[in-house]
């Protein structure tokens, strides 16, 4: 028996993308687990930004319906456990460990009895541990988010779901996806079944006519959601309320609380989904105050008074977020923490950062993961930025000197990548141990 800390090691350790095993071994491997999870109401989640997003408010909603809804997504910002939630609270280590030892052994034996030396990847190894977990604790309904695309991804060997769902499509990981938005939504469609209907984002019309057309070729209906379907976006300080379109309420009134404009789109895609599962114990007032009290960590988080964490990696979730700077309620001046990997588009990033001007500040720094963009190649990014900026070799160092230049009516935003909001999270965590 390992422990949770060892566990992780472990998991980590596990290569990634060297052995590319297919969906028949992933499926021959949960077969002779049991098939845990797929007798469950699974949700299957695809898309390029918001799959995060809308699972939490889906398991939020679910769950004030008295629903016991087990969570699978990814990334993780700290800890490995947060990858599995049930009711939307992160799995102990007692119980991360346990499901951990159930794979680990389950390989052993299948190699001492069978001599297959399948190894699951460390995707599919966390999918293993994420169904077994679900199944152990008698879920209702399961989410299953996605990693990289869809059609190829672990996940995508649950048979039949209840639903699949589609969020946001943009440019992103198109080493391994396409280099094109119909090429990437072709992807993210493969999780499309017959006999399920699917809820998309429809933002794109390039990737909604793919998934439109694949949803015919299938015989199975497809559900928009579009700006269309919600209206009269009100912005306090603290959180967002609009009119969302409903397809049995004609409009009905709802509110995230949350400053990030982008969380209303997530939100009305959660609302569509419940109401395409046509679940009669499910009421309005479930869906309203499920919307209300969710709370997703790293989008638009404020950590501290006036201290936000933004998980926006790739250009549309950059895009996204200066649309919600630009209508904030900042009084005083912005100051910007910024870093990438080195497999994406940062460049592009930075361009967007430096046109709109929104920020009096910015703080550079080498992320501490392996994929880390180099600091030399941030610096020629930010060569032709019109702000005022400064490289730091750690978050902390970076992190700390905008602590001291923040005045009471100033705000501090981290962007970037989700590895900086992870590693802002610890350093925060370790300043409240101190």
């Amino acid at each position: 028996m390992k422990t949770y800390l060892e566990a992780e090691e472990y998991l980590l350790d596990v290569p990634r993308f060297t052995k590319k095993n297919t969906l028949e071994d992933t499926s021959r491997f949960l077969e002779s687990l049991g098939n845990p999870g797929i007798g469950r109401k699974v949700i299957h989640v695809a898309g390029t930004n918001g799959k995060g997003s809308v699972c939490a408010y889906l398991c939020s909603i679910l769950s004030k319906a008295g629903y016991r809804v087990g969570m699978f997504s990814s990334p993780h910002l700290v800890e490995m456990r947060e990858r599995f939630r049930i009711d939307g609270t992160v799995v102990g280590e007692e119980a991360f460990v346990h499901a951990f030892t159930k794979v680990s052994e389950h390989i052993g034996a299948m190699r001492t009895s069978k001599g297959d030396c399948y190894h699951p990847t460390f995707f599919e190894f966390l999918f293993f541990m994420g169904m077994l977990l679900f199944e152990e604790e008698e879920v209702d309904y399961i989410l299953l988010e996605t990693g990289l695309g869809g059609r190829l991804d672990a996940t995508n060997v649950v048979p039949k779901p209840v639903l699949t769902v589609i969020t946001e499509i943009g440019m992103d990981h198109m080493e391994y996806l396409g280099e094109t938005i119909p090429e990437i939504a072709m992807e993210k469609a493969g999780i499309l079944k017959p006999g399920v209907p699917v809820v998309f984002c429809d933002k794109r019309t390039e990737a909604s006519k793919v998934i439109i057309k694949r949803a015919k070729s299938l015989g199975i209906q497809a559900f928009s959601v579009s700006a269309e379907d919600y209206l009269n976006v009100n912005l306090t300080n603290k959180s967002i309320d609009f009119s969302f379109r409903s397809r049995y309420y004609d409009y009905i009134r709802l509110m995230v609380r949350t400053k990030a404009l982008y969380q209303v789109e997530n939100a009305a895609i959660a609302a569509r989904c419940i109401e395409v599962l046509n679940n009669e114990t499910v009421t309005l007032e479930h869906l309203r105050t499920g919307i209300e009290s969710m709370v997703w960590e790293g989008r638009m988080e404020e950590v501290m008074p006036g201290i936000f964490l933004e998980g926006a990696h790739n250009e549309d979730g950059i895009y996204a977020f200066l649309e919600t700077v630009k209508v904030d309620s900042c009084e005083g001046k912005r100051y910007l923490l910024f870093s990438a990997v080195s497999d994406k588009d940062y460049a592009s990033m930075v361009r967007m950062l430096s046109k709109e001007r929104l920020f009096h500040f910015t703080a550079v720094t080498k992320l501490g993961s392996g994929r880390a963009a180099p600091l030399d190649k941030l610096c020629e990014a930010f060569a032709h930025s019109s702000s005022e900026y400064e490289f730091f070799e750690s978050t902390k160092d970076a992190f700390t000197f905008l602590l001291e230049k923040k005045k009471e009516q100033d705000s501090i935003y981290i962007a970037g990548s989700l590895y900086l909001v992870g590693e802002i999270k610890e350093l925060l965590r370790r300043r409240t141990d101190d």
